[in-house]
C-alpha cells in the first residue's frame, strides 16, 4: 500500500486518505441530520391541490396570498409558528415538471441547519426522501467556508442506501487526483468488500501483468502503480443458480492521455475518468446493503494514464487477457484495454448479465450531451429492462447500435484489432465494437459510456461528480432478479 506519507516524486505532502474517508457516506449520507428532536413539517403540494391544503390553516393561507405562493416547482413557502420561527413549511411540486424534481430542491430552498420530516402527500414519499438527501449533497471537503443546507430527519431504509451508494460515486469521482490514485481507489473496493463479507483479491505488480497485461500496460507510463480489484459476494437467499450478476467499471485516476498528450481543456475534468468504476462501487454497495437475491462480481481496474519513459507508445502493439493483440493507435483511447481484459476474465465466468460502464468517449457526449449516457447491448431484453427502468427511476439512458459494418473500421496490418477506428465517424460505436470483441458469445452484456459529471447544479444534481445510470441499473437488476430474466437469453449473433 502506498496510502500514507510524502509522494517523493512530486517533492510535496500530500493528505492521506483512507477508505473510511469514503465509506462513511454509506452510513449517513448527506443530508441526514445527525439528531433532530422536533424536526418541522413539510408539506409538499401541487398548484390543483393546494387550496384543500389551505383550507383550515389560516396562518399558512395568510401567507400563500402575501407572498403570492401558488406551488411552483421548487419553491418554498415558510410558516412561522407563534414565536415567529420557521415552525412548517410547504413546498411546491408544481404540474408540469417531475415531481421529485422539487424535493430535489427542497435541501437548499429550506433554512440552513434545520431538520425536516416530509409530510405523506400525493407521491412516494421514499422516492421524495431520496431526492431530498440527493440534493443535499456537496462536495466541500477541501473547503473552508461549507454551504448551509437543511436536512431530513429520518428517511427510508431504501432511500438511505441508495443515496449513499450515489454519494460514494460522487465523492469518488469529485476527489482531486492528488489525493485519489490506483491504489486509493483499490483500497476503497476492497474495504467496501470486506464491510459486506465479500470474497476480495486485489492484484497488483507481477501478478497483474499476467493476469490482466493490458491493464498493466496502461499503467506501466504513471508512478503510481495499477491495480486491479475484484469483489464476489452471494446474497444472503441467493443460491449457486442464482442469477450471476458482473460488474466491470473503468478506473482511470487520472487521464493526461498519455503521449497522445490530452490538450488543457481537456485535461481539467480528467479526475472523473474513473467514473466507471466510482459508479460500479455504489452500485455494488446499494446492492449488498439492499441484501438482492443475486450472486454478484465486480471488476475494477485502476491506473493513472501518464506520460513517461515507461508509457505505452502509438504503433506499440500489446497481448490481452482475451489472446488478442491490438495496435495501439492512440495511446488516449485506453479506457477500453483496461476493460477488455476484466470484461475477457468476467466472460469466463458466464454471468447472466455482464455490465460495463466507463467515461469512455467524448463522441457519446457530442451524440446525446451530458445528461444522457449512451447504452450499448447484443441482448434487447436486457436492453429494454435498463431503458425501462431509467425512465422509471428518473435516470435514464439512450440505446445506440452496435452496428457490425463498422466493425472492419478497427482493423490492423500488424495485430488482431487496433483501439481506435481508422475514420473520424462513430466513436462511441467503434469503441462499443472494440468492447465487443472480448464478449464471448451467449453473454448478455451492456456497455455503458457516461459523463459521469454534472457541468452545473441542478436540483438534486449537484455541479460535480454524478453516478448516472446507478439507480437505473439498480431497478433493472433487482426486476431481472426477482423475474429470474437469466432463463431467457436473448443474445444476437
Amino acid at each position: 500500500m502506498r496510502l500514507a506519507g510524502m509522494d517523493q516524486r512530486r517533492g510535496a505532502a500530500y493528505a492521506a486518505l483512507m477508505p473510511n474517508d469514503f465509506l462513511h457516506c454509506l452510513d449517513h449520507p448527506a443530508g441526514l441530520a445527525v439528531a433532530a428532536a422536533a424536526p418541522r413539517a413539510l408539506h409538499a403540494v401541487q398548484p390543483h391541490a393546494l387550496p384543500a391544503l389551505l383550507e383550515g390553516w389560516p396562518e399558512a393561507r395568510a401567507q400563500a396570498a402575501l407572498l403570492g405562493f401558488e406551488a411552483e416547482s421548487g419553491r418554498v413557502l415558510l410558516v412561522p409558528d407563534r414565536q415567529g420561527a420557521p415552525g412548517a413549511a410547504l413546498l411546491g411540486l408544481g404540474e408540469a415538471v417531475p415531481i421529485l424534481q422539487s424535493f430535489g430542491a427542497a435541501a437548499s430552498a429550506l433554512p440552513a441547519g434545520t431538520a425536516w420530516r416530509i409530510e405523506s402527500g400525493e407521491f412516494p414519499r421514499n422516492k421524495a426522501e431520496l431526492a431530498f438527501l440527493l440534493g443535499a449533497y456537496r462536495y466541500e471537503s477541501l473547503k473552508a467556508k461549507k454551504t448551509g443546507l437543511a436536512s431530513l430527519a429520518a428517511a427510508d431504509t431504501r432511500a438511505r442506501t441508495i443515496a449513499g451508494g450515489v454519494m460514494l460515486a460522487r465523492e469518488l469521482i469529485n476527489t482531486p487526483p492528488n489525493r485519489l490514485g490506483p491504489d486509493e481507489l483499490a483500497e476503497v473496493a476492497l474495504a467496501l468488500g470486506r464491510r459486506h463479507g465479500a470474497e476480495c483479491e486485489g492484484v497488483r505488480g507481477a501478478a497483474l501483468a499476467s493476469r490482466f497485461p493490458a491493464i498493466a500496460t496502461v499503467g506501466a507510463g504513471s508512478d503510481r502503480p495499477p491495480a486491479a480489484v475484484l469483489l464476489r459476494w452471494r446474497g444472503s437467499a441467493a443460491t449457486q443458480t442464482s442469477p450471476l450478476i458482473s460488474l466491470c467499471g473503468k478506473g482511470v485516476c487520472f487521464d493526461t492521455g498519455g503521449y497522445n498528450l490530452k490538450p488543457g481543456g481537456a485535461m481539467r475534468l480528467m479526475r472523473k475518468d474513473m467514473g466507471g468504476a466510482a459508479i460500479a462501487l455504489g452500485l455494488a454497495a446499494a446492492i449488498m446493503a439492499l441484501d438482492l437475491s443475486i450472486r454478484l462480481e465486480l471488476r475494477i481496474g485502476c491506473v493513472e494514464n501518464s506520460v513517461s519513459g515507461h508509457a505505452m507508445r502509438p504503433s506499440d502493439i500489446i497481448k490481452t487477457r482475451a489472446g488478442l493483440t491490438v495496435e495501439i493507435g492512440d495511446t488516449d483511447a485506453e479506457g477500453r484495454l483496461v476493460l477488455c481484459d476484466l470484461l475477457a476474465e468476467a466472460c469466463e465466468q458466464n454471468p447472466d448479465w455482464l455490465v460495463d460502464l466507463a467515461t469512455l468517449t467524448g463522441a457519446a457526449r457530442v451524440a446525446l450531451g451530458p445528461d444522457l449516457p449512451a447504452l450499448f447491448s447484443n441482448d434487447d431484453a436486457m436492453a429494454a429492462q435498463i431503458l425501462s427502468a431509467g425512465l422509471e427511476t428518473g435516470d435514464p439512458l439512450w440505446r445506440l447500435p452496435l452496428h457490425a459494418s463498422y466493425a472492419s473500421w478497427l482493423e490492423s496490418s500488424f495485430a488482431d484489432l487496433n483501439n481506435i477506428s481508422s475514420k473520424p465517424f462513430a466513436g462511441a460505436i467503434t469503441a462499443a465494437l472494440f468492447l465487443q470483441r472480448f464478449i464471448s458469445p451467449g453473454i448478455c452484456w451492456a456497455h455503458i459510456d457516461t459523463y459521469a459529471w454534472n457541468d452545473s447544479t441542478r436540483p438534486g444534481h449537484p455541479e460535480g461528480g454524478e453516478a448516472q445510470t446507478l439507480q437505473a441499473l439498480l431497478e433493472a437488476i433487482e426486476i431481472f432478479s426477482t423475474n429470474k430474466g437469466g432463463q431467457h437469453k436473448n443474445v444476437s449473433a
